[in-house]
């Protein structure tokens, strides 16, 4: 698994093939499609797996005082993504669509409604990418923390 993680933390999901998965994990594709039917099955191990590691992170940050909830979160789980180079995996939108648990998670803490989780989650996956396309990871940073200081 740790192949996979690090070839969907070095390229967009739909420019990682099977073949590349199997390669780099030293098996054949027949093994790989036997334990995980297909590509979007791996990859849905490795983000579950690289997520609830950043919402454990965030879900420990956001116990602190009510007023430094959001931005204590939102910047925890940053520095998470940055220093572990998840920053691929976490900001790009899962290529399927069925849960957000990232989007969930904040729209929990602000105790507001789905829409404000979605706009939230959105706009720390933004910030997260920046750093995958090579800008300054403290700007991002410091927009979320003023983004969460504000909410």
């Amino acid at each position: 698994m740790l192949s996979a993680v690090e070839l969907f933390g070095a390229r967009p999901y739909a420019e990682v093939t099977v073949g590349d998965l199997a390669g780099a994990a030293d098996v054949t594709t027949g093994a790989l499609y036997h334990h995980f039917q297909n590509k979007l099955g791996l990859y849905r191990v490795v983000r579950t797996d690289v997520e609830q590691r950043l919402l454990d992170r965030m879900t420990g940050a956001a116990a602190g005082r009510d007023s430094f909830r959001l931005r204590q979160a939102l910047v925890v789980g940053f520095d998470f993504a940055v220093d572990n180079e998840f920053t691929r995996i976490l900001g790009e939108a899962a290529p399927y669509a069925d849960e957000d648990r990232v989007a969930e998670f904040l729209s929990d803490i602000t105790r507001g409604g789905t829409s404000t989780g979605r706009v939230l989650a959105a706009t720390w996956r933004a910030s997260v990418l920046t750093v995958t396309d090579a800008e300054s990871a403290a700007e991002s940073r410091e927009v979320l923390a003023r983004l969460g200081a504000a909410f």
